[in-house]
């Protein structure tokens, strides 16, 4: 039997050769001097070798240890050389089936039929709130009871449709590790009902006309940039959306016309219409309109964007500068810049009831009928030119001129 004093004596010779410990163990000695275990091993007649490490990361208590083990392995009926090889195809299949490898995976596969910004927004939620927790973990071992602790952490920041959009996610990522035969379950679903409700309701918004000309004299009279300014008038007399509005490039806006059109790759739509120029989104701008945007020509109109962040040109503003402005008026959680749309939908719907479907046009509404929304996308662009006057003329009854928001005071 070998012992220790008499491994670390071993040299290198001119050829390789083997100094035996017995039960079949030896230890395989190189002609470079590297020394390394090996057991001997027999099963169904024929003779194998299986290495257990090299000498002196395994020690000979640990060699002697494992070729016992290994002895076990064949005294069931089993393979020790296959054994080893299965559990080194397990270790290397544990680390791809963890909840982040999966999870990556799911994503570069949904991630063509995105749009950019919602695909940096799933990648971002899911490297900030899930990966640090459970990143490393085997999908198949994660719990409901720790995907709800998870999902409370985010909860109790105040994020509660965070929360929501992050569950979904990860239930969607769960989803696709059953089916591809990686777990059993989706721990995700199961904690749905157990999530801290949310209040039910639209955002803020001002549908009476007389107040809403009185939030609109409100805010105007406020110090603040006068493109600020000029946004919030132009955002309520087109009724777009505030984050289309406020990324708007002059080329879309030439000098002289009065029909907007909106690019389809900056609406909000489904990533394979983005690229469809028949999804162009068309607004007919009121003669009100067309005076603000002037009045705005003066002050951004040699630049690329219509309006500028004030501190950084070249980045368009936030659409939170317009949201600020209405709450220092006074109407912080009252009405919000999205709000505009509720306005003149309620407004109009009110007093036009029969143009329903044009005022849902001018809203970029999709109509439920599938067949209307792939053919009747541009009709009744004539009535959409009046109905967009009789707006303009409805809430800016009795409003100052658009250049006067050029000259007004500033913060």
């Amino acid at each position: 039997m070998l012992t220790d004093i008499a491994i670390k004596k071993a040299k290198a010779a001119d050829k390789p050769y083997k100094m035996t410990d017995g039960g079949g163990l030896h230890l395989f000695v190189s002609t470079a001097g590297g020394k390394l275990w090996r057991f001997r091993y027999e099963i169904g007649g024929k003779e194998k070798l299986l290495s257990i490490g090299s000498y002196p990361d395994v020690s000979l208590w640990n060699a002697r240890a494992a070729r016992d083990e290994a002895k076990a392995t064949i005294r069931a009926g089993k393979d020790p050389g296959i054994t080893k090889k299965l559990r080194k195809l397990s270790h290397v299949t544990s680390t791809a089936n963890t909840f982040e490898a999966i999870g990556r995976e799911w994503y570069e596969l949904q991630k063509p039929q995105w749009a950019e910004r919602h695909a940096h927004d799933v990648l971002v939620s899911l490297e900030r709130d899930v990966f640090p927790t459970f990143g490393n973990v085997p999908i198949k071992d994660i719990t409901a009871q720790e995907v709800l602790a998870l999902l409370r952490i985010i909860e109790k920041r105040d994020a509660k449709e965070t929360a929501r959009r992050v569950r979904q996610r990860m239930s969607a990522i769960f989803v696709y590790a059953v089916a591809s035969g990686r777990s059993e379950n989706d721990p995700a679903a199961i904690v749905k009902g157990a999530m801290a409700p949310m209040k039910k309701g639209k955002q803020p918004a001002i549908i009476d006309l007389d107040k809403a000309r009185e939030m609109l004299a409100k805010a105007e009279a406020e110090p603040a940039h006068p493109v600020t300014k000029l946004a919030l008038r132009i955002l309520a007399l087109t009724a777009i959306r505030p984050g289309t509005l406020a990324t708007t490039p002059w080329a879309e806006w030439p000098a002289g016309f009065d029909l907007w059109q909106v690019p389809a790759e900056r609406m909000k739509m489904r990533l394979h219409h983005k690229d469809d120029e028949a999804r162009d989104h068309l607004v007919p701008l009121s003669k009100q309109a067309v005076e603000a945007i002037e009045a705005l020509r003066t002050i951004s109109g040699r630049g690329p964007l219509a309006f500028p962040n004030t501190r950084h040109a070249h980045k368009p503003m936030s659409e939170n500068a317009i949201g600020y402005l209405l709450n220092r008026a006074g109407y912080h959680h009252k009405h919000v810049p999205h709000g505009w749309r509720a306005t003149f939908s309620s407004v109009m719907n009110e007093r036009f009831r029969v143009d329903k479907p044009v005022i849902d046009l001018m809203l970029a509404h999709v109509p439920k009928d599938k067949v209307e929304g792939a053919y009747n996308r541009a009709l009744h662009l004539d009535r959409r030119r009046e109905l967009a006057q009789l707006w303009a003329d409805l809430i800016l009854d009795g409003a100052q001129p658009a250049s006067a928001l050029v000259m007004g005071p500033r913060r």
